[in-house]
């Protein structure tokens, strides 16, 4: 008799209801690729992991290594990926050039690290002195692509300077080996060049020192992502920018969190980078994540002055609102 009353009791609760239990349970997957490789500056999204964060968010979160901004840029955009990292400038260009569906929906390093490096005796002091020189850096990078902006605002011929491809991480060793002049490396990474040069000096030429000032790497998604899925979106913004103030107050932590998912990755080299990512992110700390549309403008009209765009590209063109919660 219970049986029966137990059997059309359930008859009684719709399908679709039971389907919205099952769906509410679930996950959401989410595949999410750096911008260049696994480095001690993405320590916050493994501190996301680690402590739950992005389970808390209803999200199963695979990291998958990238290869230069560009290559990330392209997987979110083929769909391979559904949310990345990478350079505002790269993306605008993709934008421009390519008609890449891809959009900025949080920022994290709101001052640019890009920079050229080289060995004291190698003779390069000033920007000048890459006339003439060799720097290597990987295919996908965004410092070579910005390079014609840089060369512009230190006025100097960018023509004359060569720029030869390496696999990334074997930038540290290029440059130690000198088996270029020098090397385009982002300044989180100094502490991991310095590891690999030994007792040599570097010498550390700043994009930002020539005058240009731009947001460089932030968390990006394809349009049809944040069109269809936008609570997906905002639950990693929400998750990762969790990790990263977390990996701001404690940079080592963060470092040996990162050390137990990558053992190549040395805890006094992540701390010294998290230090690093600390100084690019905007401030006071409720502000991280979010995007000033009058400085994107800026930094939109930096690349188009800079570079021959085959389709000019607005700030809307390159970020998308609303997916940083206000504090």
């Amino acid at each position: 008799m219970k049986t029966n009353l137990l059997t059309r009791m359930l008859k009684l609760v719709p399908l679709a209801l039971i389907g919205a239990m099952s769906s509410a349970s679930a996950a959401d997957k989410v595949t999410f690729v750096t911008d260049f490789g696994y480095l001690g500056r993405h320590a916050y999204y493994f501190v996301a992991l680690d402590k739950g964060y992005y389970k808390d968010a209803n999200l199963d979160v695979n990291i998958v290594r990238g290869q230069g901004s560009s290559d990330a840029i392209k997987q979110v955009a083929a769909g391979s990926a559904q949310i990345g990292f990478a350079d505002t400038a790269t993306l605008v260009l993709s934008r421009a050039n390519d008609k890449v569906p891809v959009k900025l929906v949080a920022m994290v390093y709101y001052k640019a690290p890009h920079a050229i490096f080289a060995l004291k005796d190698s003779g390069i002091k000033t920007p000048k002195d890459l006339e003439g020189r060799t720097v290597a850096d990987a295919a996908a990078s965004s410092i070579p692509r910005m390079f014609g902006a840089y060369a512009k605002a230190a006025k100097i011929d960018g023509s004359k300077v060569k720029w030869s491809v390496v696999a990334s991480d074997a930038i540290p060793a290029t440059l130690a080996l000198g088996r270029a002049d020098a090397v385009g490396y982002y300044t989180i990474s100094e502490a991991l060049l310095k590891k690999a040069v030994g007792s040599k000096e570097l010498v550390k030429l700043v994009y930002a020192d020539a005058g240009m000032d731009f947001y460089s790497n932030g968390i990006i998604a394809s349009e049809e992502v944040i069109k269809s899925q936008p609570d997906v979106v905002k639950r990693f913004v929400a998750a990762t920018l969790r990790g990263l103030k977390d990996a701001i107050a404690d940079p080592e932590g963060a470092a040996k969190i990162l050390n137990k998912h990558h053992r190549q990755i040395e805890v006094d080299i992540g701390t010294a980078e998290m230090k690093a990512v600390a100084g690019l992110v905007q401030s006071p700390a409720d502000k991280i994540g979010t995007i000033e549309e009058a400085r994107m403008k800026s930094t939109v009209d930096l690349v188009s002055e800079a570079f021959s765009l085959k389709n000019p590209v607005s700030p809307s063109d390159v970020y998308a609102p609303g997916f940083v919660a206000k504090p």
